[in-house]
């Protein structure tokens, strides 16, 4: 098939049966709109809402399109934008991955960082500030997702469709998730028509009030924020239709992480933190069924979005998502222990510039220097830099010339009070057992750790 545009592409997406996870007596189909090319779902509604401003004349050629999005619907409307030629400014909150940032900047769209842990009606909070952009700019205009109904028109129109002819026209339940609800609206709106015995389940993380206004029938405020991007809101969108929901999941942040993870690690599929939140509450639903039925999610995106977080198990550690085996010691605070090879280290003998390079690819400041596995001294970026200066050729000495060869050393078996001194005099702590070195102990690690401890 050969196509004039890539919005020629959106839509059309593979249905992919799950065959290693357990299921219970229910056959799960997933939806595989990571196949859109953009990457996610959010295609079909960038389409969808330019499209159907430029047909109600409230757009005209060279306009300024903005909109705040906690999710991919930025990454479908700077597709839609650069192929149409519109500028386009987004409001995202500073939880967003840095892969959809560097994405979004990539497309040209301008992008605008504010604070995720504020909630509607605070003049910060994404969608408020994009309003208030749009209508400060001249020839702007709001596109406004969570209030438009070109937004679930686009899941009427194609994504349901799509849905039961794949299914052969039996579906007995669809488990989807809800931000600006369109996905949710749209499908309802057309399977109330197609075909009404089809239930509809929510998968809303833990923090959002959606899942307790299905389940009992109370809006609560947003108790609490949430890491995984795109779904769960702390209000119900203008746009939104919960009528046809029957049961709403809560799903926690780790079990959303974890199972995405247990997605690739089975089915080979590479999905984003939603989609983890939505199989999770799909996988409760099925084995919690006493007759079998066929029930179909979404694969919502492609996990090439999250590899700096769900699927980067450093990050993973850090934010206490995956845990090792506690030791009671100094131990627990390494969390990229030598002996798994995870320490990023040097020679004596490299080169600065290989330190250097070292520093940006894995994001350290300072690197152990080993002869062996002996550790004869440390390099960090104030040490680069001070030796440097003035004399870029000095890249090319080895790392002895600029390394600290007097080591401060802390004992494994040391209490964690002792890290404080080394951190005041500037230090990163070099952890010990006897002559073996362990690994290094930062301030943010020990930040992590004591926030890992109140959680």
């Amino acid at each position: 098939m050969v196509v004039d545009s890539v919005l020629e592409l959106i839509g059309h997406t593979p249905m992919l049966r799950v065959k290693r996870l357990d299921t219970g007596v229910c056959a799960l189909y997933l939806k595989l709109e990571a196949f859109n090319p953009g990457g996610s779902i959010k295609d079909r509604i960038g389409l969808s809402m330019i499209e159907g401003a430029e047909r109600a004349g409230k757009i005209k050629p060279g306009a300024t399109l903005v909109e705040g999005t906690a999710g991919n619907t930025g990454l479908g409307l700077a597709l839609v934008a650069q192929a149409k030629g519109y500028k386009l400014i987004l409001v995202v909150p500073d939880k967003m991955s840095r892969e959809k940032i560097f994405n979004l900047k990539a497309m040209g769209a301008e992008v605008v960082l504010t604070r995720s842990d504020v909630a509607k009606g605070h003049p910060e909070y994404y969608q408020d500030l994009a309003a208030s952009i749009a209508e400060k700019t001249p020839g702007g205009y709001f596109i406004n997702q969570f209030g438009n109904p070109d937004n679930p028109a686009a899941h009427e129109a194609t994504t349901g469709p799509e849905i039961l002819q794949q299914m052969d026209g039996r579906v007995d339940a669809i488990v989807v998730g809800c931000g600006s609800s369109g996905t949710l609206a749209g499908l309802s709106h057309f399977f109330a028509k197609a075909s009404p015995a089809t239930d509809f389940i929510l998968a809303d993380p833990v923090g959002s009030v959606l899942a307790e206004y299905v389940n009992h029938g109370k809006l609560g405020k947003k108790n609490a924020s949430w890491m995984v991007e795109g779904i769960g809101e702390d209000f119900l969108p203008s746009i939104s239709d919960f009528s046809r929901v029957k049961k709403a999941y809560a799903i926690s942040d780790k079990e959303s992480f974890l199972t995405a993870r247990q997605l690739l690690a089975t089915e080979g599929v590479l999905a984003g933190s939603s989609t983890g939140t939505l199989l999770a509450a799909a996988l409760k639903y099925c084995r919690e069924q006493t007759s079998p039925k066929r029930v179909v999610t979404l694969v919502c995106d492609t996990g090439n979005k999250y590899l700096s977080k769900l699927y980067n198990d450093y990050w993973m550690l850090d934010n206490g998502f995956l845990e090792r085996q506690p030791t009671g010691d100094l131990s627990d605070l390494i969390m990229r222990p030598y002996a798994q090879r995870d320490t990023v280290v040097v020679k004596p003998d490299d080169l600065l510039i290989t330190a250097y390079n070292r520093m940006k690819l894995y994001d350290v400041s300072q690197l152990p220097v080993l002869e062996g596995e002996k550790i004869v001294g440390i390099v960090d970026e104030s040490d680069l830099l001070l030796h440097v200066y003035g004399d870029q050729e000095k890249f090319q000495q080895p790392v002895s010339s600029a390394m600290i060869t007097e080591l401060q050393t802390l004992g494994v078996k040391a209490p964690i009070e002792d890290l404080l001194p080394v951190f005041e005099r500037g230090r990163v702590a070099i952890v010990m057992d006897g002559v073996k070195f362990l690994g290094l102990i930062t301030r943010i690690d020990l930040l992590n750790y004591l926030r890992r401890r109140v959680a």
